[in-house]
């Protein structure tokens, strides 16, 4: 692991890293904020994932996020949202959802896609075991979140791995890929055409048979251009009713899909997230 870079923000330390993955095939970047609190403790920690065309920097730098988690003693690990480098295969029409930047967070099995992209297997499993052993982290205490692209890939990775997250939140996710062009493509593309291989990566599929709850936060802009079309917000409320798995989806009068929309709430998500990683649950 190399270190690449830190300056000092509320009190904590913003920190970005590099390392040969082994899950992905390639090199990785990705970033850490450590707050105070770790230099008497360790300390929880949530991870972000991000959305498409993104990297490990976006919320890093557009978020502010950096202010709450000092305020509640919370790391922050953001990954890259796709593997990247010589030889890792793209849209061959350099499309954004596809590719680089759009990794989905699946453990893609088609060729040429399976040789680095799997980037589920990165944040459930290489990632969390290359922080907890470098950092102050008490890795029994995690949450994780994330936005558009990467609020499905929280979603999915939280309610198949439930006993490794105490909370999962998402802004304005994509909760159903199996019935969006978004998910459609990518799905197609790294899993092949056999519809029943991408259940595992669908929120809502996973609702419905879930055999164990966790405490979820949805928050999705009514002004969000991708809503209707990508988005469909209303399948998540649908599943969740029909399954009685209880969670808050919030609908943000007049917001869009932007960073301005995740600034404004991302104090409330730590908080809500605060609660259950500092709770003896």
């Amino acid at each position: 692991m190399e270190h690449l870079s830190s300056t000092k923000i509320f009190g904590g330390l913003q920190s970005q890293y590099k390392h040969q993955s082994v899950s992905l095939n390639c090199e990785m970047v990705f970033s850490v904020y450590i707050p105070a609190q770790s230099d008497t403790s360790k300390v929880p920690v949530l991870y972000w994932l991000s959305g498409l065309t993104c990297s490990d920097q976006n919320f890093v730098t557009k978020a502010g996020a950096q202010r709450y988690a000092d305020q509640h003693g919370i790391a922050i690990v953001c990954p890259d949202t796709s593997p990247r480098g010589e030889g890792v295969a793209d849209d061959a029409d350099g499309a954004y959802d596809l590719g680089l930047g759009a990794g989905f967070y699946v453990n893609a099995t088609q060729t040429p896609w399976s040789e680095h992209y799997a980037m589920y297997d990165y944040v459930v499993s290489e990632l969390p075991e290359l922080i907890n052993a470098n950092f102050p982290i008490d890795g029994s205490r995690a949450a994780i979140s994330g936005h558009s692209m990467g609020g499905h890939g929280a979603l999915i990775i939280a309610l198949n791995n439930p006993d490794k997250y105490k909370s999962v939140s998402a802004f304005a996710p994509i909760v159903s890929p199996i019935n969006c062009p978004w998910g459609e493509k990518a799905l197609g593309n790294y899993l092949g055409s056999d519809k029943s291989t991408w259940l595992p990566y669908d929120t809502c599929t996973l609702i419905k048979s879930a055999t164990s709850q966790l405490p979820i936060l949805v928050d999705q802009g009514t002004a969000d251009n991708f809503l209707k079309e990508q988005l469909k917000t209303e399948r998540l409320e649908h599943a969740s009713k029909e399954a009685a798995y209880p969670m808050s989806i919030r609908y943000q009068d007049g917001y869009d899909h932007s960073y301005f929309f995740i600034s404004s709430f991302i104090g409330e998500h730590i908080e809500f997230h605060a609660e259950h990683l500092m709770s003896n649950n």
